[in-house]
């Protein structure tokens, strides 16, 4: 059915004229298409073809009068190099905005993914942090317990007051779960912007009960030529039970950090990123993974990019469990990748 709705919607877009332009809706889309190579203790070395969160999306406003009006977004994300894929769903919501803020209704990036994705200067390309240990599961996947995209969602957006703006999110419990469950998810966090200073908080839960939160803390120094960050995940069960850094999904402690910098100079950039996840108590407390990588970028036009770059994780032992969440790692020891790609947005 998907298959079918999409098209038609380009051709409204595309052909509509002046209701597109009534209706204020813009078209967007993101490609980025890569080159990989992946090398892995105790498994064989692979080449593939990769299509990064690519993406086709419509949004837009209306204006109600009175400082009001409605707001929606609907993106669908596809693959260019796997067609049997089909179509997935992103962020796709409606909602209210004017001087109180942003009030929106349906499938939401969580506060606390939407800043994990602030510090990363190579976030959706095939090298992102989120992929390559330096971030947290929690930045990761759609669904109700604690994943980067929470379903079935209301997200309050407050208006920035000198530079400081706070979110949440709600996870209403769906129809389904009304048996079994009362469990409602929630997530709440801060940021803080002023000249060349970011810095934010959040905290999230599942609502299970016992080990079901995650907290992290962040920031960003940003310079004409130089930029410095750095974000500190602190598990109080959720990264343990979304996989992140541990097999079993029991207990805390699956602490995430990461620091980086970048160094710009006309179009081009260089970017170092290092990162260290641990197990948790749900296993040995001594496991770890540390996770580096060094990304080199250059913008052809400002909606063209292409990239280059190598990553590397590395346990502490050859059958650390500390890996096992980390891509298709599955506990080796170490897990190189290098790639290079070309990303287009619109």
């Amino acid at each position: 059915m998907m298959k079918k709705i999409l098209p038609t919607l380009i051709s409204a877009a595309l052909v509509g004229g002046m209701s597109v332009a009534a209706a204020d809706v813009v078209v967007f889309g993101h490609i980025d298409t890569s080159w990989d190579y992946r090398d892995t203790d105790g498994g064989s070395d692979t080449q593939n073809l990769n299509c990064t969160t690519c993406s086709l999306g419509f949004k837009g406003s209306e204006d109600l009068g009175n400082g009001l009006k409605a707001i929606f977004k609907l993106d669908f994300q596809y693959d260019t190099t796997e067609v049997d894929k089909g179509l997935l769903d992103r962020d796709q919501w409606l909602g209210l905005g004017g001087v109180f803020g942003q009030l929106r209704a349906g499938t939401i990036s969580t506060v606390y993914k939407s800043h994990g994705a602030m510090l990363d200067p190579i976030y959706r390309t095939s090298l992102q942090q989120r992929d390559r240990g330096l971030q947290s599961d929690l930045h990761r996947g759609a669904g109700e317990e604690g994943q980067g995209r929470a379903t079935n969602t209301l997200r309050y957006d407050t208006p920035t007051w000198n530079g400081l703006g706070i979110g949440a999110h709600y996870t209403v419990q769906t129809e389904t779960d009304a048996d079994s469950s009362a469990d409602s998810p929630w997530g709440i966090g801060g940021q803080w912007k002023a000249g060349p200073f970011l810095v934010f908080a959040d905290y999230i839960t599942s609502d299970e009960g016992g080990d079901d939160s995650a907290w992290k803390v962040g920031g960003k120094y940003d310079l004409s030529i130089f930029s410095f960050f750095a974000q500190y995940e602190g598990d109080n069960g959720l990264i343990s039970a979304r996989g992140g850094n541990q097999t079993d999904g029991s207990g805390d402690g699956a602490n995430t950090w990461m620091l980086g910098a970048t160094a710009t100079l006309g179009n081009s950039m260089a970017y170092f990123g290092f990162g260290r996840g641990e197990e948790g108590s749900g296993g040995s407390t001594a496991s770890y993974y540390n996770a580096w990588q060094l990304v080199g970028t250059h913008h052809m036009s400002r909606r063209t990019m292409v990239y280059t770059g190598y990553s590397e994780l590395r346990c502490d032992q050859q059958d650390n469990d500390a890996c096992s969440a980390i891509g298709d790692n599955k506990g080796d020891s170490k897990d190189r990748k290098f790639s290079f790609g070309m990303q287009h947005k619109f």
